[in-house]
């Protein structure tokens, strides 16, 4: 299943003062649809503001524990090391949409679907060429995520089993790198967000293709929630911006990226 990806340039934060600006940072899976989000809401309140940056869910955490945004977004849990290091009050956790981690090949690969353990064999080393999982006889192109993103961390310790990725793998600095170059890569092989997943195909795991009801049901391997973060429970205008994007308006907003409701 090919879900479209709606592409937004990104919004530049300044570097601190929040003066009647809310700041949002952090997941590279949510940068898109943050970024809708936030065009909508200025929409609706001319006089507020809201800027987005991605560079992953690690940098967003980062960024809320020293201070220099509002709103931390992510694509995985916040580690209990990052939550220690966060002064001045806990972290509140908003899930505010679901997604499933999408599997992608090239359009012209004949594989239909991986086990798990298959994709640990894979993004381990273990296996090499697509003959080992019913394909052609042909090496296999690993290609993945920076450590900083949260897909990283989520495939990690979901498929891998907190194993370390194989050495031969790519690491690419964004989601629509990954996909760039597995619809150019005839024997590639990566993963990411599955609003991402266009001009390539969208492996089943298990089986199950991430459809809404395998998603929202838990029955596709890898689904997940995809968070804000605030520093104590958030106030003002940072309160007011999560409350759009969990209105019906907002979620509307999560189907319309290529992800899923939580309302």
């Amino acid at each position: 299943m090919v879900r479209s990806l709606l592409l937004a340039a990104a919004l530049v934060a300044p570097a601190l003062s929040f003066a009647g600006n809310t700041t949002v940072k952090g997941s590279d899976t949510m940068v898109v649809l943050a970024q809708r989000w936030a065009e909508a809401w200025m929409q609706k309140q001319p006089s507020k503001k809201v800027q987005v940056t991605g560079g992953g869910s690690g940098t967003g955490i980062a960024a809320l524990i020293n201070g220099t945004t509002e709103i931390a977004t992510a694509s995985r849990g916040m580690k209990a090391e990052e939550k220690a290091k966060l002064p001045g009050g806990a972290a509140v956790e908003t899930t505010v949409a679901r997604d499933g981690v999408a599997i992608y090949v090239n359009a012209g690969n004949p594989v239909e679907t991986l086990t798990v353990e298959q994709l640990k064999g894979i993004y381990l080393g273990d296996i090499t060429n697509w003959k080992q999982v019913g394909g052609k006889d042909s090496r296999i192109v690993l290609y993945s995520r920076e450590n900083s993103s949260g897909t990283y961390v989520f495939v990690k310790e979901h498929v891998l089993g907190n194993e370390d990725f194989a050495p031969e793998a790519q690491t690419l600095p964004g989601t629509a790198a990954v996909v760039n170059a597995v619809s150019r890569e005839k024997n590639g092989i990566g993963y990411g967000g599955g609003a991402y997943a266009r001009g390539v195909k969208e492996l089943k795991v298990e089986g199950i293709a991430p459809t809404k009801e395998a998603v929202l049901s838990g029955k596709y391997p890898l689904s997940r929630p995809l968070f804000f973060y605030t520093k104590g429970a958030p106030a003002g205008e940072a309160r007011e911006f999560i409350d759009f994007c969990l209105s019906a308006a907002g979620q509307k907003i999560v189907s319309e990226v290529g992800y899923f409701p939580v309302k």
